[in-house]
């Protein structure tokens, strides 16, 4: 954990958390699962005939989301019912997904230097399935 001093408080930072909601948030995918999370808490098959996603596509996002801590299951009966971990992180991803960035019509940042979701591939938990088979879990 860092601490970053302010004039007037002082933010402990947990790094791993932000690294953890930054390896959900790089998936076009886990992003569309914790935005509609985000609305209600969702059956897995529910999900996958509202975003278009296969069942096992959405299996192994939401394995990902819950292996980074960010979703729970309650289970309701013989069905396994996914929600948002924490309160806290409803409210955060509605301010990030309200935030207005300064980008300019050729897709670069500011700072002129370009960003797109291309520019930070992440495979990690991408695929257990495939990282499992490929012996890298």
């Amino acid at each position: 954990m860092e601490t970053t001093d302010s004039p007037t408080f002082a933010v402990v930072v947990d790094a791993e958390a932000l690294a953890r909601v930054g390896t959900a948030l790089a998936d076009e995918n886990r992003r569309r699962l914790l935005l509609e999370l985000l609305r209600e808490p969702a059956y897995p098959a529910d999900l996958a005939e509202r975003l278009g996603m296969t069942r096992g596509n959405v299996s192994n996002h939401l394995a990902c989301l819950r292996g980074c801590g960010l979703v729970r299951t309650v289970p309701v009966g013989r069905r396994v019912r996914y929600e948002l971990a924490d309160a806290k992180l409803a409210h955060a991803l509605a301010e990030l997904a309200s935030l207005v960035l300064l980008v300019d019509q050729a897709g670069t940042a500011a700072s002129g230097e370009p960003c797109a979701p291309g520019d930070y591939a992440c495979t990690e938990h991408d695929n257990p399935v495939q990282e499992e088979k490929a012996g890298h879990v």
